[in-house]
């Protein structure tokens, strides 16, 4: 759609898969990792929309805690931070942590970004019995801090 896109993975095998599925010139791939993004952050962008699709639940609290101001200051003022939150059984092998929405919103508050959606989703979604998901949509606010009513 002409929109030139940064995109992080760090596993290396998903990262590959995508970049074959996905061979645009107007996405750039990265390898790096929550909490802290190093190389990300490294480059100094800021982004009109940042997105943490199906990875949030994969941090224990503290990297929760580390990541939020990481992830906010990636979004520029008046820009967008989407995420999903995974509900239900954690399948053998994987790494996942309950993450509560109440939770994700007040980290995000704390950092300037103000909820602008929370969507709940029906268990069973994607053929998965008794997953559930959660969608957050936040707003930066356009003055670097909330402003006060």
């Amino acid at each position: 759609m002409g929109h030139s896109v940064t995109a992080v993975e760090p596993t290396a095998e998903l990262r590959l898969r995508a970049k074959a599925l996905h061979p645009s010139p107007q996405i750039h791939w990265l390898d790096d990792s929550l909490p802290d993004l190093v190389r990300l952050h490294g480059r100094g962008a800021i982004f009109d929309v940042v997105m943490l699709s199906a990875v949030w639940m994969h941090l224990d609290e503290q990297q929760r805690r580390r990541a939020m101001p990481r992830v906010a200051g990636l979004v520029r003022a008046g820009g967008l931070m989407i995420l999903s939150l995974r509900h239900g059984p954690v399948p053998p092998g994987r790494r996942m942590f309950e993450v509560t929405a109440v939770e994700t919103i007040g980290l995000a508050q704390a950092h300037d970004l103000e909820v602008i959606l929370k969507y709940d989703h029906q268990e069973g979604l994607f053929g998965r019995p008794g997953v559930a998901w959660t969608r957050l949509a936040f707003s930066k606010s356009r003055n670097g801090a909330l402003a006060e009513e």
